[in-house]
């Protein structure tokens, strides 16, 4: 085989691309968390947001974090050619040539940091600055190839948006917004070393230091396990926070109790089970992780929207 040819089989050639091919750079699924918990956020913060205000911020986040996951395409389109589950993205695949993923990128991450503040204010404006930075310097560019942690470390990027989101309401991070934080947090790295312990093969291949690499499947099962028990308590201190309500901590009970159930089978049976079973386990504890969350924040949501619906301003099992 020719040199030439070798690197076009490595290297697809590059096609223009269409409206889905520039909408898949912004990684929607992605996003879509960004948005969701922002929300919320903005929701249970206390005091008025103006409807067109909320609207507009929420598309500026969206946008921000669409813009983030276009500039990690950019930087990651070597080791997305590698792995199965990221090689049919517009980049590896040569439907958008890296170069375009880049300004795509960098234009929208301007354009809705400065968008946010001038909507909302300089210190929501700020947070989604920095939550974009972190993502594409701090989690791709250092840690995601260099140590185990990467996921541990980075995961403060996706945790970020709640903070934005409180940020756009009152101009302020309280310690509750920090609490939310606090719970996508801790939720990041067994959610996705969930996902790791089954697609191992496509971490091992891009030469990622995933714990399931470094560490073994073993020691990655015993780390789920551990912070599934820390979300328990963290869940308990916000359902006893300013935003908690009886809805949350009845769905935190619930909740908790599901993913520290399917935490043990991981770590317990999972071992003990032959590969096809152990996919299942693996893929059926990251499913449920996102429902978690999904969940919690809903909660939030609901208990904020019964008590405007009683006309209070709020409940907490007490303050804190």
């Amino acid at each position: 085989m020719s040199e030439s040819t070798l690197e076009s089989s490595k290297f697809p050639a590059y096609d223009p691309a269409g409206i889905e091919d520039v909408l898949a750079l912004l990684k929607p699924r992605v996003m879509s968390l960004a948005v969701f918990t922002s929300a919320v956020a903005m929701f249970i913060a206390p005091g008025f947001l103006h409807p067109v205000i909320a609207l507009a911020s929420v598309l500026f986040i969206a946008i921000g974090a669409g813009a983030a996951g276009a500039l990690n395409m950019w930087y990651d389109s070597d080791i997305d050619l590698l792995m199965r589950r990221t090689r049919s993205r517009p980049v590896p695949c040569g439907r958008v040539s890296a170069q375009d993923s880049f300004l795509i990128g960098a234009w929208l991450s301007v354009f809705s940091v400065v968008m946010l503040a001038l909507t909302a204010n300089l210190v929501a404006g700020f947070f989604l600055a920095f939550t974009i930075f972190f993502y594409i310097v701090i989690y791709s560019a250092i840690l995601k190839r260099r140590t185990p942690q990467n996921i541990v470390i980075g995961g403060a990027a996706g945790a970020l948006p709640p903070v934005i989101g409180w940020a756009v309401a009152t101009g302020t991070a309280p310690l509750d917004a920090w609490l939310l934080f606090l719970l996508i947090f801790l939720w990041t790295p067994p959610h996705f070393w969930a996902l790791a312990l089954y697609t191992s093969d496509d971490y091992r291949r891009a030469q990622v230091p995933m714990l399931t690499i470094t560490h073994g499947d073993k020691s990655a099962r015993r780390q789920i396990m551990t912070y599934s028990i820390l979300l328990a308590p963290l869940s308990l201190a916000i359902a006893m926070s300013t935003v908690g309500g009886p809805i949350f901590a009845a769905t935190a009970i619930a909740m908790n109790g599901a993913l520290l159930f399917q935490a043990w089978c991981l770590n317990r049976r999972g071992a003990e089970q032959g590969q096809a079973d152990r996919w299942f386990v693996e893929k059926r504890f990251f499913r449920l992780s996102i429902l978690y969350l999904f969940a919690m924040f809903t909660a939030l949501a609901a208990d904020k929207a019964m008590v405007m619906l009683m006309g209070g301003n709020g409940w907490a099992l007490w303050p804190l």
